[in-house]
């Protein structure tokens, strides 16, 4: 399979970190389908530029596991079958559980209010009863969460898992059959932090993680797909 896609092209901007940002999102929201094979020099007249910046960026997801190499064969889309997806949110647990004890011991004011914020999106998404609102809300609050503790590493490692985990749902295109649930988790997550609570916090955050990966195992029957 060859991936064909749609790619804005690098003018000015023309570096392997911006190659690398469009490939991402490609790849999370299936433009580029999983098993796809990468061309290089269809992804060079696209983006508009030489291999040499292409092939860096291509390699940084490599590195990432969004793309995986084949000797003699080429570059091609991850899949992801159910052992890697439960595989994604044992990672997920870990990188959101340390980035929450981290706010939880800093009592950051300005982390709790983001984190308020989020929670209030996907409140208001709920009321509305907006489907796709609610998601980019749910997204919003993990990314918040773990930008929040102020590490650089785990919010590198999160941003590929959030792409493996947007490559799921998007597949899925289902929704939640229990919001209200999904928003009161992620309430339930704020209210340890805010009372500095650590193993209530992490006990929350792997508790949330073993029901999103419940929900999405699940979803085919059940029409769920959130995070």
């Amino acid at each position: 399979m060859t991936a064909t896609s749609s790619f804005e092209p690098v003018h000015k901007e023309s570096t392997a970190s911006v190659i690398a940002r469009q490939l991402r999102t490609a790849i999370m929201e299936r433009t580029l389908q999983p098993g796809a094979q990468l061309s290089e020099t269809a992804l060079s007249a696209q983006f508009g530029v030489s291999r040499g910046p292409l092939r860096e960026a291509m390699q940084r997801l490599v590195q990432e596991g969004l793309l995986r190499s084949e000797p003699n064969r080429g570059l091609f889309v991850i899949e992801l079958d159910e052992a890697d997806i439960s595989d994604v949110y044992v990672a997920r647990g870990a990188v959101e559980s340390a980035a929450a004890t981290m706010i939880a011991k800093a009592r950051v004011p300005a982390a709790l209010r983001e984190l308020r914020e989020a929670c209030h999106a996907m409140t208001k998404a709920l009321e509305l009863s907006d489907p796709a609102a609610l998601s980019d809300a749910d997204f919003h609050f993990h990314d918040v969460l773990v930008q929040c503790s102020g590490s650089r590493r785990l919010a590198r490692m999160h941003q590929t898992l959030i792409v493996e985990t947007r490559m799921c749902l998007t597949a899925l295109e289902g929704t939640y059959q229990q919001p209200l649930e999904l928003v009161e988790e992620h309430i339930q997550i704020v209210d340890a932090i805010e009372a500095g609570d650590v193993k209530l916090t992490v006990k929350r955050v792997e508790q949330h993680m073993d029901e999103a990966l419940r929900r999405l195992i699940h979803a085919e029957d059940n029409d769920e797909g959130y995070i």
